[in-house]
Protein backbone atom coordinates (compact mmCIF):
# COMPACT_ATOMS: atom_id res chain seq x y z
CA UNK A 1 0.00 0.00 0.00
CA UNK A 2 3.05 2.28 0.89
CA UNK A 3 4.84 1.90 -2.16
CA UNK A 4 2.25 1.32 -4.26
CA UNK A 5 1.22 5.16 -3.39
CA UNK A 6 4.58 6.09 -5.19
CA UNK A 7 4.07 4.93 -8.66
CA UNK A 8 0.31 4.51 -8.83
CA UNK A 9 -0.18 8.54 -8.76
CA UNK A 10 2.01 8.98 -11.79
CA UNK A 11 -0.69 8.25 -14.21
CA UNK A 12 -3.24 9.69 -12.38
CA UNK A 13 -1.94 13.26 -11.81
CA UNK A 14 -2.57 14.26 -15.44
CA UNK A 15 -6.63 13.93 -15.22
CA UNK A 16 -5.87 15.44 -11.19
CA UNK A 17 -4.38 18.47 -12.71
CA UNK A 18 -7.15 18.83 -15.42
CA UNK A 19 -10.21 18.31 -12.68
CA UNK A 20 -8.54 20.20 -9.96
CA UNK A 21 -7.10 23.06 -12.43
CA UNK A 22 -3.76 22.27 -10.69
CA UNK A 23 -0.20 24.80 -12.12
CA UNK A 24 2.66 22.60 -12.92
CA UNK A 25 4.08 23.31 -9.43
CA UNK A 26 0.82 21.61 -7.78
CA UNK A 27 1.13 18.69 -9.73
CA UNK A 28 4.93 18.62 -9.04
CA UNK A 29 3.93 18.70 -4.94
CA UNK A 30 0.90 16.16 -5.41
CA UNK A 31 3.46 13.63 -7.02
CA UNK A 32 6.81 14.34 -4.88
CA UNK A 33 5.49 15.48 -1.48
CA UNK A 34 4.36 11.91 -0.46
CA UNK A 35 7.88 10.86 -1.41
CA UNK A 36 9.73 13.67 0.48
CA UNK A 37 8.29 13.11 3.32
CA UNK A 38 8.79 9.29 3.34
CA UNK A 39 11.93 9.45 2.21
CA UNK A 40 12.50 12.33 5.28
CA UNK A 41 10.88 10.62 8.37
CA UNK A 42 12.13 7.49 7.91
CA UNK A 43 14.76 7.25 10.46
CA UNK A 44 12.36 9.00 12.87
CA UNK A 45 9.81 6.45 12.53
CA UNK A 46 12.59 3.71 13.29
CA UNK A 47 13.21 5.40 16.71
CA UNK A 48 9.80 6.01 18.02
CA UNK A 49 9.17 2.26 16.99
CA UNK A 50 12.39 1.19 19.04
CA UNK A 51 11.49 3.63 21.76
CA UNK A 52 7.63 3.51 21.94
CA UNK A 53 7.21 -0.02 20.63
CA UNK A 54 7.34 -1.09 16.94
CA UNK A 55 3.78 -2.66 16.82
CA UNK A 56 1.87 0.71 18.27
CA UNK A 57 4.14 3.06 15.88
CA UNK A 58 3.31 0.99 13.09
CA UNK A 59 -0.84 0.67 14.02
CA UNK A 60 -0.18 4.69 14.37
CA UNK A 61 1.20 4.92 10.88
CA UNK A 62 -1.81 2.59 9.41
CA UNK A 63 -4.46 4.74 10.84
CA UNK A 64 -2.70 8.09 10.15
CA UNK A 65 -2.04 6.63 6.57
CA UNK A 66 -5.74 5.70 5.57
CA UNK A 67 -7.15 8.49 7.28
CA UNK A 68 -4.84 10.69 5.09
CA UNK A 69 -6.04 8.53 1.75
CA UNK A 70 -9.31 9.19 2.79
CA UNK A 71 -8.59 12.78 2.63
CA UNK A 72 -7.01 12.92 -0.55
CA UNK A 73 -9.94 11.36 -2.35
CA UNK A 74 -12.28 14.11 -0.96
CA UNK A 75 -9.83 17.23 -1.47
CA UNK A 76 -12.18 19.71 -2.98
CA UNK A 77 -8.71 21.80 -4.05
CA UNK A 78 -4.84 21.31 -4.87
CA UNK A 79 -3.45 22.61 -1.60
CA UNK A 80 -6.28 20.32 0.37
CA UNK A 81 -4.80 17.48 -1.51
CA UNK A 82 -1.09 18.60 -1.47
CA UNK A 83 -1.44 18.71 2.77
CA UNK A 84 -3.14 15.16 2.66
CA UNK A 85 -0.20 13.98 0.95
CA UNK A 86 2.30 15.19 2.87
CA UNK A 87 0.32 13.73 5.82
CA UNK A 88 -0.02 10.17 3.65
CA UNK A 89 3.80 10.60 3.43
CA UNK A 90 4.48 11.07 7.13
CA UNK A 91 2.43 7.85 7.90
CA UNK A 92 4.13 5.72 5.39
CA UNK A 93 7.29 6.45 7.75
CA UNK A 94 5.83 5.48 10.63
CA UNK A 95 4.68 2.07 8.90
CA UNK A 96 7.64 0.73 6.45
CA UNK A 97 10.29 0.34 9.33
CA UNK A 98 8.15 -1.11 11.67
CA UNK A 99 7.18 -3.37 9.01
CA UNK A 100 10.47 -5.22 8.84
CA UNK A 101 10.90 -4.74 12.61
CA UNK A 102 7.71 -6.81 13.54
CA UNK A 103 8.91 -9.39 10.81
CA UNK A 104 12.29 -9.65 12.83
CA UNK A 105 10.43 -9.86 15.87
CA UNK A 106 7.82 -12.84 14.81
CA UNK A 107 10.11 -14.97 12.80
CA UNK A 108 13.10 -15.71 14.82
CA UNK A 109 14.09 -18.49 13.23
CA UNK A 110 16.18 -17.47 10.27
CA UNK A 111 14.56 -19.86 7.80
CA UNK A 112 11.20 -18.92 8.60
CA UNK A 113 12.08 -14.52 8.89
CA UNK A 114 13.97 -15.60 5.33
CA UNK A 115 10.65 -16.86 3.84
CA UNK A 116 8.96 -13.32 5.18
CA UNK A 117 11.09 -11.09 4.06
CA UNK A 118 11.17 -12.65 0.62
CA UNK A 119 7.60 -11.98 0.73
CA UNK A 120 7.67 -8.71 2.14
CA UNK A 121 10.25 -7.67 -0.73
CA UNK A 122 8.27 -9.53 -3.23
CA UNK A 123 4.95 -7.40 -2.43
CA UNK A 124 6.96 -3.94 -2.42
CA UNK A 125 8.15 -5.38 -6.61
CA UNK A 126 4.71 -5.74 -7.44
CA UNK A 127 3.14 -2.60 -6.00
CA UNK A 128 6.24 -0.39 -7.48
CA UNK A 129 5.51 -2.19 -10.97
CA UNK A 130 2.48 -2.77 -10.98
CA UNK A 131 1.40 0.87 -9.96
CA UNK A 132 0.98 2.09 -13.87
CA UNK A 133 -1.02 -0.64 -14.49
CA UNK A 134 -3.24 -0.26 -11.41
CA UNK A 135 -3.70 3.48 -12.00
CA UNK A 136 -4.77 3.50 -15.57
CA UNK A 137 -7.41 0.99 -14.39
CA UNK A 138 -9.18 2.72 -11.67
CA UNK A 139 -8.78 6.14 -13.29
CA UNK A 140 -10.08 4.82 -16.81
CA UNK A 141 -12.81 2.74 -14.92
CA UNK A 142 -14.04 4.87 -11.89
CA UNK A 143 -11.95 7.81 -11.48
CA UNK A 144 -8.67 9.61 -10.14
CA UNK A 145 -10.72 9.67 -6.34
CA UNK A 146 -10.37 5.50 -6.46
CA UNK A 147 -6.31 6.01 -6.32
CA UNK A 148 -6.69 6.79 -3.07
CA UNK A 149 -10.31 5.04 -1.99
CA UNK A 150 -8.52 1.77 -2.47
CA UNK A 151 -5.89 2.57 0.68
CA UNK A 152 -9.26 2.32 2.88
CA UNK A 153 -10.32 -1.27 2.75
CA UNK A 154 -6.56 -2.41 3.02
CA UNK A 155 -5.66 0.15 5.69
CA UNK A 156 -8.62 -0.95 8.25
CA UNK A 157 -7.78 -4.63 7.45
CA UNK A 158 -4.18 -4.21 8.13
CA UNK A 159 -5.58 -2.03 11.52
CA UNK A 160 -7.51 -4.98 12.50
CA UNK A 161 -5.30 -8.15 11.67
CA UNK A 162 -1.95 -6.32 13.13
CA UNK A 163 -4.43 -5.56 16.68
CA UNK A 164 -5.74 -9.41 16.75
CA UNK A 165 -2.43 -11.25 15.50
CA UNK A 166 0.66 -9.22 16.24
CA UNK A 167 2.04 -9.83 19.42
CA UNK A 168 2.91 -6.57 21.43
CA UNK A 169 6.57 -5.02 20.90
CA UNK A 170 9.05 -4.15 23.66
CA UNK A 171 9.16 -0.28 24.58
CA UNK A 172 12.60 1.02 25.85
CA UNK A 173 11.50 4.35 27.31
CA UNK A 174 15.12 4.98 28.55
CA UNK A 175 15.91 5.42 25.20
CA UNK A 176 16.04 9.09 24.51
CA UNK A 177 15.28 10.84 21.07
CA UNK A 178 18.33 12.64 19.40
CA UNK A 179 15.76 15.51 18.58
CA UNK A 180 18.44 17.60 16.80
CA UNK A 181 19.77 14.94 14.96
CA UNK A 182 16.49 13.70 13.84
CA UNK A 183 15.71 16.93 12.29
CA UNK A 184 19.08 17.15 10.59
CA UNK A 185 18.57 13.64 9.07
CA UNK A 186 15.04 14.90 8.07
CA UNK A 187 16.59 17.50 6.21
CA UNK A 188 19.70 15.91 4.45
CA UNK A 189 17.33 13.23 2.98
CA UNK A 190 14.45 15.61 2.04
CA UNK A 191 16.68 17.99 0.80
CA UNK A 192 18.52 15.31 -1.22
CA UNK A 193 15.80 13.54 -2.45
CA UNK A 194 14.29 17.06 -3.81
CA UNK A 195 17.25 18.03 -5.66
CA UNK A 196 17.33 14.33 -7.42
CA UNK A 197 13.86 14.85 -8.35
CA UNK A 198 14.27 18.50 -9.82
CA UNK A 199 17.55 17.45 -11.58
CA UNK A 200 15.58 15.41 -13.81
CA UNK A 201 13.96 18.16 -14.81
CA UNK A 202 15.88 21.63 -14.45
CA UNK A 203 19.71 19.46 -14.89
CA UNK A 204 21.93 18.86 -12.88
CA UNK A 205 23.80 22.59 -13.35
CA UNK A 206 20.84 24.08 -12.48
CA UNK A 207 21.02 26.31 -9.45
CA UNK A 208 18.19 25.30 -7.50
CA UNK A 209 19.53 21.62 -8.02
CA UNK A 210 23.33 22.51 -7.15
CA UNK A 211 21.83 24.82 -3.69
CA UNK A 212 19.78 21.56 -2.49
CA UNK A 213 22.75 18.89 -3.23
CA UNK A 214 25.20 21.99 -1.09
CA UNK A 215 22.52 21.74 1.60
CA UNK A 216 21.87 18.37 1.85
CA UNK A 217 25.71 17.43 2.27
CA UNK A 218 25.84 20.01 5.22
CA UNK A 219 22.85 18.76 7.01
CA UNK A 220 24.05 15.48 6.67
CA UNK A 221 27.85 16.50 8.05
CA UNK A 222 25.74 18.07 11.02
CA UNK A 223 24.29 15.20 11.57
CA UNK A 224 28.00 12.92 11.97
CA UNK A 225 29.28 16.00 14.06
CA UNK A 226 25.71 15.23 16.46
CA UNK A 227 26.00 11.83 16.53
CA UNK A 228 29.46 11.85 17.78
CA UNK A 229 28.63 13.83 20.67
CA UNK A 230 25.26 12.45 21.77
CA UNK A 231 24.39 9.96 24.71
CA UNK A 232 21.57 8.30 23.21
CA UNK A 233 22.37 8.64 19.10
CA UNK A 234 19.97 8.66 16.24
CA UNK A 235 21.70 6.28 13.91
CA UNK A 236 25.19 4.78 16.73
CA UNK A 237 27.92 4.72 14.30
CA UNK A 238 29.02 1.68 15.13
CA UNK A 239 25.85 0.16 13.59
CA UNK A 240 27.96 1.87 10.33
CA UNK A 241 30.87 0.78 10.87
CA UNK A 242 29.42 -2.99 10.29
CA UNK A 243 30.23 -4.33 7.09
CA UNK A 244 27.27 -6.00 6.91
CA UNK A 245 24.93 -3.15 7.71
CA UNK A 246 26.70 -0.84 5.99
CA UNK A 247 27.11 -2.98 2.84
CA UNK A 248 23.73 -3.57 3.12
CA UNK A 249 22.38 -0.51 3.04
CA UNK A 250 24.64 0.29 0.35
CA UNK A 251 23.52 -2.49 -1.88
CA UNK A 252 19.58 -1.40 -1.51
CA UNK A 253 20.73 2.05 -2.73
CA UNK A 254 22.10 0.55 -5.70
CA UNK A 255 19.29 -2.05 -7.16
CA UNK A 256 16.85 0.41 -6.20
CA UNK A 257 18.90 2.74 -8.49
CA UNK A 258 18.64 0.05 -10.61
CA UNK A 259 15.12 -1.18 -11.25
CA UNK A 260 13.30 2.50 -10.14
CA UNK A 261 15.56 4.03 -13.44
CA UNK A 262 15.04 1.22 -15.39
CA UNK A 263 10.77 1.59 -14.44
CA UNK A 264 10.93 5.31 -14.93
CA UNK A 265 12.75 4.96 -18.63
CA UNK A 266 10.86 2.34 -20.11
CA UNK A 267 7.47 4.20 -19.08
CA UNK A 268 8.43 7.52 -20.65
CA UNK A 269 9.55 5.12 -23.79
CA UNK A 270 6.48 3.61 -24.13
CA UNK A 271 3.99 6.13 -23.71
CA UNK A 272 6.30 8.98 -25.30
CA UNK A 273 8.43 7.15 -28.00
CA UNK A 274 5.80 4.56 -28.83
CA UNK A 275 2.09 6.09 -27.95
CA UNK A 276 1.10 3.76 -25.41
CA UNK A 277 -1.69 4.58 -23.50
CA UNK A 278 -1.23 4.61 -19.57
CA UNK A 279 -2.85 1.45 -19.36
CA UNK A 280 -1.45 -0.30 -21.97
CA UNK A 281 2.06 0.84 -20.74
CA UNK A 282 1.42 -0.79 -17.23
CA UNK A 283 0.76 -4.00 -19.52
CA UNK A 284 3.98 -3.48 -21.19
CA UNK A 285 5.58 -3.77 -18.07
CA UNK A 286 3.69 -6.72 -16.30
CA UNK A 287 6.68 -9.07 -17.29
CA UNK A 288 9.05 -7.57 -14.51
CA UNK A 289 5.94 -7.28 -12.19
CA UNK A 290 5.24 -11.23 -13.25
CA UNK A 291 9.24 -11.89 -11.95
CA UNK A 292 9.04 -10.07 -8.39
CA UNK A 293 6.61 -12.29 -6.43
CA UNK A 294 8.04 -15.72 -7.69
CA UNK A 295 11.85 -14.75 -6.77
CA UNK A 296 11.19 -13.39 -3.89
CA UNK A 297 9.70 -16.66 -2.39
CA UNK A 298 11.48 -18.65 -3.89
CA UNK A 299 15.26 -16.52 -2.81
CA UNK A 300 13.19 -16.64 0.82
CA UNK A 301 12.75 -20.67 0.52
CA UNK A 302 16.65 -21.36 -1.10
CA UNK A 303 18.53 -18.77 1.70
CA UNK A 304 18.55 -21.21 4.11
CA UNK A 305 20.28 -23.49 1.76
CA UNK A 306 22.74 -21.90 0.35
CA UNK A 307 23.16 -18.21 2.63
CA UNK A 308 22.39 -15.16 1.81
CA UNK A 309 25.67 -14.14 -0.46
CA UNK A 310 25.18 -16.52 -3.15
CA UNK A 311 21.75 -15.23 -3.52
CA UNK A 312 22.48 -11.47 -3.26
CA UNK A 313 25.40 -11.99 -6.07
CA UNK A 314 23.54 -13.74 -8.71
CA UNK A 315 20.32 -11.51 -8.74
CA UNK A 316 22.07 -8.49 -8.78
CA UNK A 317 24.44 -10.42 -11.93
CA UNK A 318 20.84 -11.92 -13.29
CA UNK A 319 19.42 -7.93 -13.07
CA UNK A 320 22.65 -6.49 -14.90
CA UNK A 321 22.38 -8.90 -17.78
CA UNK A 322 19.14 -7.84 -18.47
CA UNK A 323 20.02 -4.02 -18.51
CA UNK A 324 22.49 -4.52 -20.34
CA UNK A 325 20.48 -6.52 -22.76
CA UNK A 326 18.23 -3.90 -22.90
CA UNK A 327 20.69 -1.58 -23.61
CA UNK A 328 22.29 -3.65 -26.60
CA UNK A 329 18.45 -4.29 -28.48
CA UNK A 330 19.06 -1.25 -30.96
CA UNK A 331 17.96 2.23 -31.01
CA UNK A 332 14.22 0.54 -31.95
CA UNK A 333 14.04 -2.93 -30.90
CA UNK A 334 10.64 -4.68 -31.15
CA UNK A 335 8.94 -5.48 -27.98
CA UNK A 336 9.55 -8.92 -27.70
CA UNK A 337 12.94 -8.16 -27.78
CA UNK A 338 12.44 -6.40 -24.79
CA UNK A 339 10.42 -8.85 -22.55
CA UNK A 340 13.64 -11.15 -21.41
CA UNK A 341 15.65 -8.66 -20.38
CA UNK A 342 12.59 -6.85 -18.18
CA UNK A 343 11.87 -10.13 -16.98
CA UNK A 344 15.12 -10.59 -16.25
CA UNK A 345 16.01 -7.03 -13.82
CA UNK A 346 12.70 -7.93 -12.06
CA UNK A 347 13.66 -11.34 -11.25
CA UNK A 348 16.87 -10.32 -10.15
CA UNK A 349 16.02 -7.16 -8.22
CA UNK A 350 13.53 -9.66 -6.16
CA UNK A 351 16.17 -12.13 -5.44
CA UNK A 352 18.18 -10.26 -3.98
CA UNK A 353 16.34 -8.11 -2.11
CA UNK A 354 15.27 -10.48 0.29
CA UNK A 355 19.35 -11.34 1.08
CA UNK A 356 19.82 -7.69 1.36
CA UNK A 357 17.13 -7.39 3.65
CA UNK A 358 18.17 -10.40 5.98
CA UNK A 359 21.90 -9.09 6.01
CA UNK A 360 21.03 -5.21 7.14
CA UNK A 361 18.20 -6.92 9.58
CA UNK A 362 20.61 -9.67 10.80
CA UNK A 363 23.45 -7.26 11.63
CA UNK A 364 21.36 -4.88 13.76
CA UNK A 365 20.90 -5.90 17.82
CA UNK A 366 17.41 -5.84 18.94
CA UNK A 367 17.02 -2.56 20.16
CA UNK A 368 17.85 -0.87 17.18
CA UNK A 369 15.69 -3.06 14.76
CA UNK A 370 13.44 -0.45 13.74
CA UNK A 371 16.25 2.31 12.84
CA UNK A 372 18.13 -0.51 11.37
CA UNK A 373 15.15 -1.25 8.92
CA UNK A 374 14.88 2.78 8.71
CA UNK A 375 18.49 3.17 7.20
CA UNK A 376 17.66 0.41 4.55
CA UNK A 377 14.51 1.84 3.34
CA UNK A 378 16.54 5.41 3.35
CA UNK A 379 19.01 4.39 1.34
CA UNK A 380 16.35 2.67 -1.04
CA UNK A 381 14.66 5.46 -1.31
CA UNK A 382 17.54 8.00 -2.34
CA UNK A 383 18.64 5.22 -4.51
CA UNK A 384 14.93 5.22 -6.23
CA UNK A 385 15.10 9.01 -6.46
CA UNK A 386 18.41 9.21 -7.99
CA UNK A 387 17.60 6.60 -10.62
CA UNK A 388 14.65 8.02 -11.69
CA UNK A 389 16.75 11.78 -11.56
CA UNK A 390 19.11 10.05 -13.57
CA UNK A 391 17.27 8.84 -16.10
CA UNK A 392 14.80 11.93 -16.71
CA UNK A 393 18.40 13.75 -17.14
CA UNK A 394 19.88 11.31 -19.57
CA UNK A 395 16.45 11.37 -21.96
CA UNK A 396 16.42 15.21 -21.88
CA UNK A 397 20.22 15.89 -22.94
CA UNK A 398 20.77 13.16 -25.03
CA UNK A 399 20.10 14.29 -28.34
CA UNK A 400 18.44 11.10 -29.11
CA UNK A 401 16.05 9.97 -27.20
CA UNK A 402 16.77 6.01 -27.89
CA UNK A 403 20.45 7.11 -27.30
CA UNK A 404 19.17 8.32 -23.57
CA UNK A 405 16.89 5.13 -22.74
CA UNK A 406 20.25 3.10 -23.65
CA UNK A 407 22.92 5.18 -21.91
CA UNK A 408 20.36 4.93 -18.58
CA UNK A 409 19.95 1.33 -19.14
CA UNK A 410 24.12 0.17 -19.09
CA UNK A 411 24.43 2.63 -16.07
CA UNK A 412 21.78 0.77 -14.21
CA UNK A 413 23.62 -2.48 -15.43
CA UNK A 414 26.92 -0.80 -13.58
CA UNK A 415 25.24 -0.26 -10.75
CA UNK A 416 23.93 -3.60 -10.30
CA UNK A 417 27.50 -5.55 -11.46
CA UNK A 418 29.12 -3.09 -8.19
CA UNK A 419 26.06 -4.19 -6.02
CA UNK A 420 27.06 -7.74 -6.79
CA UNK A 421 31.05 -6.87 -6.00
CA UNK A 422 29.86 -5.29 -2.96
CA UNK A 423 27.65 -7.94 -1.80
CA UNK A 424 30.86 -10.59 -2.57
CA UNK A 425 32.23 -8.54 0.08
CA UNK A 426 29.96 -7.41 2.61
CA UNK A 427 27.04 -10.06 2.85
CA UNK A 428 27.98 -12.85 5.01
CA UNK A 429 28.67 -16.64 3.73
Amino acid sequence: MVILDVTIINVAVPVIGRDLSASLTGIQWITDGYTLVLAGFLLTGGALGDRLGNRRVFCWGVAVFTAASAACALAPRVPFLVAARLLEGLGAALIVPGSLALLQQAYPAPAARARAFGLWGSMAGIAASAGPLLGGLLVTAVGWRWVFLINLPVGAACLVLTLRHVARSPRRPTRALDWPAQCAVVAAVALLTAALNEAGRRGWSDPAVLAGLGLAVTAAAAFAFRERLARAPALPLSLLRSRAMSGGAVIGLLFNFGFYGMVFTASLRFQHQRGFSALRTGLALFPAVAMTMFASVLSGRLSRRTGDRPLVISGMLLAALGLAGWAAAGAHPAYPLLVAPMMAAGFGTSFALTGGTATVMGAAPPAYSGTASALFNTTRQIGSATGVALGGSLLATAGDYSAGLRTGMAVGALAYLAAAGLAWLCVPA
